[in-house]
């Protein structure tokens, strides 16, 4: 029997987080991520072009790179039959977010600092681009367990999201687009260039930022700790650069009584808890946050499937 088009995405969608659990990201040049990761890397170099025409190029170079990662998904979606669909788009899904591997890279930072400050600092360097050569251990962890919290949208939720929309290709063009954002949307010499990434990058991920906020403060609820989520987002959600990564953090923030802080640039939550002491139930609330969209996401899918073969559509 072959299973409608809803059906076949709820499956890849809950197949490809099993397959994140299991196998993480192979380390391996050939992923995809990493081929787009070079071919940006080719084409995302100021001095290449006029200042006059960088934004231009960005703007292009944007359209080619999305449209060149989306379309091998996208033909693999039109003509692959249904069941070697099932057995591959989990996998293809899996390259477009990385839950397993965010943990992991986190994990690594306070693992690190058991072994020194310098091992700590030269772990969490890999993660931020913030200069890490006089953190302590605090801010070093506050570096880690940021990343975890701010890409808990940009690396699951947002792809997620618009597989849950558009498909396969919906998520391939997402995770192209957050990659160029990573790579180019700076303020420095890739301004210009990287304008077009880092405004589509703060555009796409606008709608599952909030769903991720809604759905920390569902959990801080079950918690008593709704009121300090809420109070410190609503204080403390704009000192980060942006409109999407502070309203999360600052969530977080409130929610486990910690504080995230990049020294001589923002302070964001209370700091009633060492993150030593509330590490873990940042980690908590990320997965929360995952398996609560998944079942939303599913639960969407299912209705919206049992909708259509009600209407004959």
């Amino acid at each position: 029997m072959v299973p409608s088009a809803v059906a076949a995405e709820v499956i890849v969608l809950i197949a490809a987080l099993l397959v994140d659990r299991l196998i993480g990201d192979p380390h391996s040049p050939w992923h995809p991520v990493a081929l787009l990761g070079r071919f940006i890397g080719w084409w995302g170099k100021p001095q290449k072009y006029s200042p006059k025409i960088q934004r231009f190029v960005g703007v292009l170079l944007w359209l080619v790179t999305g449209v060149l990662f989306a379309l091998p998904f996208y033909c693999f979606v039109v003509f692959a039959p249904w069941y070697l669909y099932l057995v591959i788009a989990p996998f293809l899904l899996k390259c477009c977010f990385a839950w397993r591997s965010l943990e992991e890279h986190t994990l690594a930072v306070v693992a690190a600092l058991e072994d020194g400050m310098e091992n700590g600092r030269a772990q969490v360097k890999m993660l931020v681009s913030r200069d890490t050569a006089n953190l302590g251990r605090e801010h070093i962890l506050s570096a880690g367990y940021e990343s975890m919290t701010e890409n808990l949208t940009d690396s699951i939720i947002s792809p997620l999201f618009y597989f849950s929309l558009f498909g396969l290709a919906g998520a391939a063009i997402f995770r192209a687009a957050n990659t160029m954002d990573a790579m180019l949307g700076y303020r420095d010499e890739r301004e210009r260039l990287g304008w077009c990434s880092a405004r589509i990058d703060d555009i796409l991920n606008f709608v599952p930022a909030r769903i991720t906020v809604l759905l920390l403060l569902v959990y801080f609820t079950f918690l008593g700790k709704f009121s300090d989520s809420v109070r410190v987002m609503h204080r403390d959600g704009h000192k980060r650069p942006g409109f999407n990564g502070g309203i999360v953090m600052a969530a977080m923030a409130g929610g486990t009584g910690i504080r995230f802080e990049k020294p001589g640039v923002y302070t964001i939550g209370d700091g009633k808890r060492t993150l030593d002491e509330a590490g873990s139930d940042i980690l908590r609330a990320c997965r929360f946050v995952i398996i609560a969209f998944t079942i939303l996401a599913v639960s969407t899918l299912i209705l919206l499937g049992s909708w259509i073969n009600s209407t004959g559509i």
